[in-house]
């Protein structure tokens, strides 16, 4: 299931910002260079609290930054640790502002939103999937429980295999929602990626999960198909 704030109020297929936010952020994303989208419904795992942080195990060590590639249209994003192997749909806008995530009847899906940075290309790229359904798990059920140094490969039109390595799991409080560590890059220069899920307790009088799950990983590698 998703649902979360739309521009209009609360709807089937879930929006990840009120209306107000929505509109305040679109001009500081095109300044960030990276992008916004909507969020699906479901959650990973029930967790509480403004924010939640996974952060760093100790002695971890993350790889250094690859340098960004020239941009490239993604088409399938893979997380072996966590079994996901996805087609990746572009999407749009819809008429209330906010990205259209890929439709309630393909759940194993991710959508990326097209006006915003490339997978692998310089800027956070945002890609969002369902995490459930009304019967059984989704895409991106279970990305709460995703570690720093977990892998994640972008395979891109130009036959390249963007590899990122993930640096930081956080959830964040529906109503406390930080769009600038979300949306922002968390290193100026590189190219980052964010995976972007619903997370909380469900409301069952808002029809709405009570927290985003953010995964934020870096560029570290790029291979060929």
């Amino acid at each position: 299931m998703s649902s979360t704030p739309s521009a209009g109020g609360l709807s089937g297929t879930g929006r990840l910002l009120t209306g107000v936010a929505w509109a305040a952020l679109l001009p500081a994303i095109w300044l960030w260079g990276g992008e916004t989208t909507a969020v699906p419904r479901g959650a990973s795992a029930p967790m509480t609290g403004d924010v939640a942080a996974v952060g760093r195990p100790l002695r971890v060590e993350l790889p250094p930054a690859h340098r960004p590639l020239e941009p490239a249209r993604p088409h399938r994003v893979e997380v072996p640790s966590m079994g996901i192997a996805a087609p990746v749909v572009a999407r749009g806008l819809d008429a209330a502002g906010a990205v259209d995530p890929p439709p309630d009847a393909m759940p194993h899906m991710v959508g990326w939103y097209d006006s915003g940075a490339r997978p692998g290309a310089r800027g956070p790229a945002l890609l969002v999937g369902h995490v459930d359904t009304l019967t059984e798990p989704a895409v991106f059920y279970g990305l709460s429980t995703m570690r720093p140094g977990a892998e994640i490969k972008v395979t891109r039109d130009d036959g390249s295999v963007a590899e990122f390595t993930v640096d930081d799991v956080q959830v964040f409080e529906r109503g406390r929602f930080d769009a600038r560590k979300v949306y922002g890059p968390h290193q100026k220069g590189r190219a980052e990626l964010r995976l972007i899920t619903c997370g909380g307790e469900f409301d069952r009088r808002a029809g709405a999960y009570t927290a985003n799950v953010v995964v934020s990983a870096y560029l570290t590698g790029v291979a060929r198909t």
